[in-house]
């Protein structure tokens, strides 16, 4: 399975991610159940994903990534002083989970969330350009991929 994972760039770049220790770093401060669930019940170690860049000048994908472990606890969810903490959640019945993910590469240029939409009719049941469509993790078929992909040296 493929993902498309969004961050905003002044949170958390692509930059960020190829700067960490072997470009890995744990994707925590989801607090979305259908997110969530995704990333417990569907990735896979291995699984490719899209990093997305939102909330931004020029939102769109910017890079490549893998998924690098299996779900386990988010820690923010613990920490009162974190903006992702959760009063309900308890290290015995943890309500988050992350999943490390591993930097790949970057796209040879962005390509645009204009763009994808643009090309919407060839990507079929996209969540990305569903109409009030707001996940922040979400799954990307093959055909999906291989498509997207494919816009990185059309523009």
């Amino acid at each position: 399975m493929n993902w498309l994972m969004k961050s905003e760039p002044d949170a958390f770049s692509i930059d960020d991610l190829k700067a960490c220790p072997k470009g890995i770093e744990p994707w925590d401060g989801i607090r979305n159940y259908q997110a969530r669930n995704f990333m417990r019940d569907q990735m896979r170690v291995g699984d490719r994903a899209f990093f997305y860049h939102s909330n931004c000048k020029v939102p769109g994908i910017v890079g490549i990534m893998t998924i690098a472990s299996e779900p386990y606890p988010d820690h923010t969810q613990f920490d009162p002083h974190s903006q992702y903490f959760d009063e309900k959640s308890s290290p015995e019945a943890p309500r988050w989970l992350l999943r490390d993910v591993q930097y790949v590469r970057h796209t040879d240029r962005v390509i645009s969330l204009t763009e994808i939409k643009e090309h919407a009719d060839h990507l079929g049941d996209f969540p990305l350009v569903r109409k009030g469509n707001r996940l922040s993790i979400m799954p990307v078929t093959d055909a999906q991929w291989d498509y997207l992909i494919g816009l990185e040296h059309a523009g």
